[in-house]
């Protein structure tokens, strides 16, 4: 089981800027813990996303000597992959393709087929540098925009990214729409429908709701989970009210109950989780 953090996600969305120097200390003591990976920051517009503005800053603090863990950076469109890729550091780079017309043109001011057009650069710009892109089809789980949805229409984008050479998807539901009956329902077909690639689970979640998401997901065979310290953070880009992340805590803390064990540092852990206090 891969276990990813996402302090990105999480500090995205508030109110106030994080400064440089304590988000390097809080992403330094994330890298101490053991994830698989940890989705760090974006090169996005400063003005879209005035939090990460300080990405390169941040990039160029971190301690990457002496832990496992990959870093993962989002981006928007070909130009931040270009910025992401050209750093030795990173080794993923994440874009969100959107289900939903609406929260495409929302989130990256931009179609879906132009979306599409973009991964299809990102994929090779990526696979010229090597480096692995990972796609979240963001609104995977439906939207409240009154777009189309189905799961046939999430297998669907899986068919075209796979003929792209995308293998790492991650179906998200953004706004905290899904429930464990559709999370099953989503992720059992398409991993027996394509074995090659790895899906990974991004869920948001209200309080109380993310153990039975996550014995969901793991029931429906997914091997990759997102969350963050303490479920904070939301995509700010959805809707006016954040829906927060998996906690990560209780993450880690469900998949012991379910036989997962995982390899992490909890001395490390619990410094990270004390850190997080002051960062958000």
């Amino acid at each position: 089981m891969k276990l990813i953090e996402c302090p990105r996600d999480a500090m995205q969305g508030l109110g106030h800027f994080v400064p440089t120097d304590l988000k390097i200390r809080y992403l330094n003591a994330l890298l101490a813990v053991g994830f698989d990976t940890l989705d760090f920051g974006s090169f996005v517009s400063p003005k879209a996303i005035p939090q990460m503005r300080d990405t390169p800053e941040v990039l160029a603090g971190l301690n990457m000597s002496t832990t496992k863990t990959r870093l993962l950076a989002i981006v928007a469109n070909v130009r931040g992959a270009e910025q992401a890729v050209a750093s030795g550091l990173i080794q993923y780079v994440g874009f969100p393709l959107s289900v939903s017309e609406t929260f495409q043109q929302r989130n990256t001011n931009k179609s879906i087929a132009q979306a599409f057009t973009e991964v299809a650069e990102m994929q090779s710009l990526c696979e010229r540098t090597g480096k692995e892109l990972v796609v979240y089809l963001s609104m995977g789980f439906g939207n409240p925009y009154g777009d189309a949805y189905s799961p046939d229409l999430v297998g669907e984008f899986t068919e075209q990214l796979v003929e792209l050479g995308v293998r790492i998807i991650a179906p998200s539901d953004t706004v905290g729409s899904s429930t464990p009956e559709a999370i099953e329902a989503l992720f059992q077909p398409l991993i027996s429908r394509f074995p090659q690639v790895e899906f990974g689970a991004h869920l948001h979640a209200r309080p109380g709701e993310a153990p039975a998401k996550v014995r969901a997901a793991v029931r429906a065979g997914v091997r990759r989970v997102d969350g963050a310290l303490r479920g904070f953070g939301g995509c700010p880009m959805a809707a006016d009210q954040l829906t927060g992340n998996l906690p990560t805590e209780e993450i880690i803390q469900t998949l012991a109950q379910e036989g997962v064990n995982l390899t992490i540092n909890q001395e490390s852990f619990q410094k990270a989780l004390t850190l997080s206090a002051g960062v958000f």
